[in-house]
């Protein structure tokens, strides 16, 4: 095994960081000389120039419906260079969640380089912090199904990309972070599968744990809420020896087989322990006495399963992973220590070539108490990375070595920080519109923070908001807001009249409010759906070929996402409208 240096990345680091405004003119040099023959540079008239100020002349902003029609013929098989100067090898699907289906993006080598740089850099730091010794990770982690394009290439979730290279491998062992599962656990064809296997063989290598890790906060909860369900069946296994008959994949079941010999003790031992459990409070430290935190991508649509994390993980604390999106990385967290609300990501200079597009509350809203997913921006000219100002909101532009040039991806952050000269970006939030009817503008952080705000209300009785999700209800005139609630039990019907209530009162953007109180938006609406239901929305992407590890519950359903739609609909158990404006 080779010798990783935590000191050799932080000073790799360092030094990368010192001047990143140089660093920045060199990447953009090299991203354009490498890919100087793509047909989509060459119609821009940049003629060779690689400077900052002829490529912002030149190239356009752009999102992916701009590059839809490239990145088609690429996944159909012309051999030209279009985006790249290097054919791109394989296709990476983002999760579908926000639009009903998921979009293709190119994904090539120079990713996998950024990905293990990404990996390495927040591995180091964090191990500064929370030394690991020479164990494992208890990593819930999941191929997706791998499918061919029309041109014969592979077409997967970014995740599973990564996680099918050698290269990642390889850096695991370095980082001594393997997984306790083989590989055919992660890439086996039944996700209820593979994640009662992830569980049993966590629990065979308790004490091997060093950590507990997840791409997603929501993919960790989901396995330990499915640990509540299974695991006497669980110590059944590790009792006798003998793989549950559930698990029918045949590589699956051989690999983990050989893995197991009747322990009575070993079994006993975690039948006593998550018998002394109160509600499974701290059942992480209590099974894995070595892990040393539990970590995963914990900001934006996943700050809503932080309270139930911090239940199962009790004492450890919780790691923000890095940021980045199926598009490519940006930063890495290399300040560890932080609460997951509080994360920071240092941007790597060089792995990308990053603008920013500086927003500004319009004029006429600057007296009112808003936030930044409820603010109507004015912007400007974007600026580089060593231009940004501490405190100032952004929206974020990425231009990579896969073919993606000044494209936005939609995020809203806030520069919280420098690490040397490097911005420190805090996540805001995704800058699309979620919930609108007219001249209402709410986004998924004012949807999060009204639900959080009513959930108190469920909580007082001892319940809680599972999972959540939204729609707007044009069926009738005028419109209004739907908010759909899964919960743990079943809560008294003036509970929740009030709960609908708080929500549409926890809705304070301007537009909304106003709407409301002259009737042009109709009184929100509380869906109630059966237990089991947003489980049925995630066997829906799952079949649709995302991987559980990338999934993100859709908290807006628009109206192309037919399918989702529907299962939330005809889950419904009980609805209340809100008098809050009566």
């Amino acid at each position: 095994m080779r010798v990783f240096s935590v000191e050799n990345v932080i000073e790799e680091f360092e030094e990368l960081t010192k001047d990143v405004r140089s660093v920045q003119v060199e990447t953009l040099k090299r991203i354009l000389e490498e890919n100087r023959e793509a047909e989509y540079l060459q119609k821009l008239g940049l003629g060779g120039r690689t400077d900052p100020e002829s490529f912002r002349a030149c190239v356009p902003l752009v999102t992916h419906p701009d590059l839809e029609s490239y990145i088609q013929r690429i996944a159909d098989g012309e051999s030209s260079p279009i985006l790249t100067g290097k054919p791109v090898t394989s296709i990476s699907l983002s999760s579908g969640t926000t639009q009903g289906k998921p979009k293709y993006v190119p994904f090539n080598e120079f990713l996998m380089q950024d990905t293990m740089q990404i990996y390495r850099t927040s591995f180091a730091f964090r191990n500064k912090e929370f030394p690991i010794g020479n164990g494992k990770g208890l990593q819930f982690i999941y191929s997706s199904k791998q499918v061919r394009t029309s041109g014969g290439l592979i077409a997967t979730t970014a995740t599973t990309n990564v996680y099918r290279s050698e290269q990642f491998k390889r850096t695991m062992k370095d980082m001594q972070s393997q997984s306790c599962s083989p590989d055919e656990v992660i890439f086996g064809r039944d996700f209820g599968q593979s994640l009662y296997c992830h569980l049993l063989c966590g629990l065979l290598s308790c004490n091997e744990v060093q950590l507990v890790v997840s791409t997603f906060a929501h993919s960790i909860v989901h396995a330990f809420r499915t640990f509540e369900q299974v695991w006497e069946e669980l110590c059944t296994d590790i009792r006798e020896g003998v793989l549950s008959s559930k698990i029918t994949d045949p590589s699956m079941r051989a690999a983990v087989s050989k893995l197991l010999h009747p322990n009575p003790e070993l079994a006993d031992s975690i039948h006593n322990k998550c018998k002394g459990l109160s509600n499974w409070f701290g059942v992480i430290p209590a099974l894995w006495p070595n892990a040393k935190y539990v970590y995963g991508i914990m900001t934006g649509s996943m700050e809503p399963y932080l309270k139930k994390l911090r239940h199962y993980a009790g004492s450890l604390p919780l790691l923000s992973a890095d940021y980045g999106s199926s598009e490519g990385w940006i930063g890495a967290n290399v300040n560890p220590k932080l609460p997951p609300e509080e994360a920071t990501f240092a941007v790597l200079p060089d792995i990308g070539y990053f603008e920013f597009i500086p927003l500004t509350k319009d004029s006429e809203e600057q007296d009112l108490e808003r936030n930044a997913s409820t603010t109507r921006y004015s912007e400007y000219e974007p600026v580089g990375l060593a231009d940004v100002k501490l405190g100032k909101e952004y929206e974020l532009i990425l231009t990579n070595y896969a073919g993606l040039y000044r494209y936005r991806l939609g995020d809203v952050v806030r520069v919280a920080g420098f690490h040397n000269t490097t911005p420190e970006l805090q996540f805001v939030c995704r800058r699309s519109l979620v919930l609108t009817l007219n001249i209402d503008k709410n986004t998924e952080r004012d949807l999060q923070q009204a639900v959080e705000e009513a959930s108190k209300l469920v909580e007082a009785e001892k319940l809680e908001v599972l999972d959540f999700s939204s729609c707007v209800d044009r069926s009738s005139e005028p419109g209004h807001y739907v908010i759909f609630w899964e919960l743990s039990g079943e809560a008294r019907d003036d509970v929740l009249r009030c709960c609908s209530d708080c929500l549409d009162r926890a809705f304070v953007d301007a537009g909304y409010m106003s709407s409301r109180r002259v009737k042009s938006i109709a009184p929100l609406e509380l869906r109630l759906v059966r237990k089991g239901t947003f489980r049925k929305v995630l066997d829906h992407y799952l079949s649709q070929g995302a991987a559980l590890s990338q999934f993100k519950t859709p908290r807006f359903v628009g109206p192309a996402n037919v399918k989702v739609l529907q299962i939330l609909c005809d889950n419904v158990v009980a609805s209340y409208f809100s008098t809050a404006y009566d």
